[in-house]
């Protein structure tokens, strides 16, 4: 039997559902693999995987995008890893560097400086050592781990996160399970049942996973500023970015 090809962000956010994955029986089913989410949305897009922890700007460019999971990466306000960081206030910035990591967290900020903010600063495409470049008139979009620590680097930092829900009321949902095709009730269930087990098993992940920051909290980061249930508020929050950032957005997918 052939193994389910899997893709999933590499990210701290994951570990608890990977944990869990990798502690259950479908461990043996599944042949996973961890990279960035631009790469994970890459490999789902192009059929090289059969099921993705992928970004979710990804959905409207899959021919058959079904969301499989009961869980995700989302967060109800502050995310805390996705953020615009800069030394000046945004309505002072003239040029914002784009993280390459996230096409999700590119078109979240397009959308708020559009519809939120009220701004239009030269967008610059980024690549890897753009953060050293961070300065003056020119912010930085930066997700994930390596977010960690420029809090105390830059004097003002725009949590992605927090900015949507104050324009929309409502949570985001980052990153969630995808596939291109239906998948067995039977696998989708104890999929489910394993990253449950995960998230409950987060005190003791504290014991596995050294912290990334002598100042980073993380079980503050998993239990407030993650919030992983794809629950009917963030599925209306997805149906809401998908709509805004395509008018090919399948609504009724979700």
């Amino acid at each position: 039997m052939r193994k389910l090809k899997v893709t999933a962000v590499s990210y701290l956010n994951t570990k608890p559902l990977l944990y869990g994955i990798l502690q259950s029986p479908i461990a043996a089913e599944i042949d996973l693999k961890l990279e960035i989410p631009s790469d994970c949305a890459r490999r789902l897009s192009s059929g090289d995987a059969d099921l993705g922890l992928v970004p979710v700007a990804v959905i409207p460019e899959l021919e058959t995008p079904h969301i499989i999971s009961d869980f995700c990466i989302g967060t109800v306000g502050a995310v805390k890893t996705v953020a615009l960081f800069s030394e000046r206030p945004l309505n002072e910035v003239d040029a914002i560097y784009l993280d390459h990591h996230s096409r999700t967290s590119v078109e979240l900020v397009k959308l708020l400086l559009r519809n939120y903010w009220k701004l239009s600063p030269l967008l610059l495409p980024a690549q890897d050592g753009y953060i050293s470049q961070i300065g003056g008139a020119t912010a930085g979009l930066v997700i994930g781990d390596r977010t960690i620590g420029l809090d105390s680097r830059f004097p003002y930092v725009y949590d992605l996160g927090e900015a949507w829900m104050a324009y929309t009321g409502l949570p985001f949902v980052f990153a969630a399970w995808v596939s291109n095709r239906p998948l067995d009730p039977a696998f989708v269930a104890a999929l489910n049942h394993a990253m449950e087990r995960g998230i409950g098993q987060i005190p003791q992940l504290m014991y596995i996973l050294p912290s990334p920051h002598p100042d980073f909290d993380l079980r503050e980061y998993y239990t407030r500023y993650i919030s992983y249930q794809l629950d009917a508020p963030k599925r209306k929050a997805l149906a809401r970015f998908l709509a805004a950032i395509s008018a090919k957005a399948p609504v009724g997918l979700l």
